[in-house]
């Protein structure tokens, strides 16, 4: 995706989105609610058209063939309710351009990996919503694509389907294939991605690994003793966060000594928990949008 940008009359949606994702990479793309998620996956597909910018497979801009090769699972879902599951998704299959005979193999094989293969014969409105999720993600992957684009994959997803759909990804990954979704469960996002993009006001504010993410406002000390208010004052590298008795919290930079916090310490009081820790990608998330 390059210099994207998007305007629905003075609302900027998007506003020069630049960022990739590799092959056999997991992209989460994580936003509050119309932050411009759904927008830039809808540009990819070509349901929308970008005012300005780009977007290329490889170095090729994307075109109808291009888009063939693309599984695609849109945030309002796109099934057709009194059509049986197995039906519609060798029906689906065929507009990518496979084979009946194919199709239908893909389809039983993927109903029976996603835990949906007794459901084959039923109509799709008659499935609960975690189950129709299930179609949707079957629907997706039915005809062998080159890269995902998955919006909300997860929503309304009961504890076992997040682990069977999670486990997909992290397959097809692992099959080379690059993979963005977007989510609200940021301790989801955090586990199984590779590199994640906050997305805020159109713009992405930031991009990184998880652990580039988590680490680039430095890491928070707790230290609980009896120390004075004030105590880390001077410090190199050391900012107070927050005091009350018997407890001080400190932010700590890149080069932040931690065995002369502790010895600083120390000489105030006894201290009873010295514990560093890393801000999670939630903390993170709140961070960069309220900023």
């Amino acid at each position: 995706m390059e210099h994207l940008t998007k305007r629905y009359g003075s609302l900027l949606a998007l506003d020069d989105l630049t960022f990739h994702v590799a092959p056999g990479e997991l992209f989460g793309f994580v936003g509050s609610n119309g932050a411009g998620k759904s927008t830039t996956m809808r540009i990819i597909l070509g349901v929308l058209a970008a005012d300005s910018g780009r977007v290329l497979l490889g170095d090729e801009p994307l075109d109808f063939s291009a888009r063939r090769r693309i599984g695609y699972m849109p945030e309002e879902r796109g099934l057709y309710p009194k059509m049986k599951v197995g039906a519609q998704l060798q029906f689906l299959a065929a507009l990518h351009g496979m084979t009946p005979a194919a199709a239908r193999a893909s389809a039983r094989a993927w109903t029976e990996r996603l835990g949906i293969d007794e459901r084959f014969d039923d109509n799709v409105a008659d499935l609960s919503l975690g189950n129709q999720q299930r179609v949707q993600l079957a629907a997706a992957l039915v005809h062998d694509p080159a890269v995902l684009v998955l919006d909300e994959p997860f929503s309304g997803l009961d504890p076992v389907a997040v682990d069977v759909m999670s486990d997909v990804l992290t397959e097809k990954a692992a099959q080379g294939v690059p993979t963005i979704f977007s989510s609200h469960q940021l301790d989801l996002v955090q586990r199984i991605c590779h590199r994640v993009g906050i997305i805020a006001s159109g713009r992405m504010r930031a991009l990184g690994t998880v652990d580039e993410l988590r680490s680039r406002n430095g890491s928070t000390l707790t230290v609980r003793g009896d120390q004075s208010p004030g105590w880390a004052q001077g410090l190199p590298h050391v900012s107070e966060t927050s005091y009350e008795p018997g407890c001080t919290r400190l932010r700590l930079a890149d080069g932040a000594d931690d065995q002369l916090i502790l010895t600083t310490a120390l000489a105030q009081g006894a201290v009873h928990e010295f514990a560093r820790t890393t801000p999670d990608l939630t903390e993170l998330f709140r961070e960069v949008v309220s900023a």
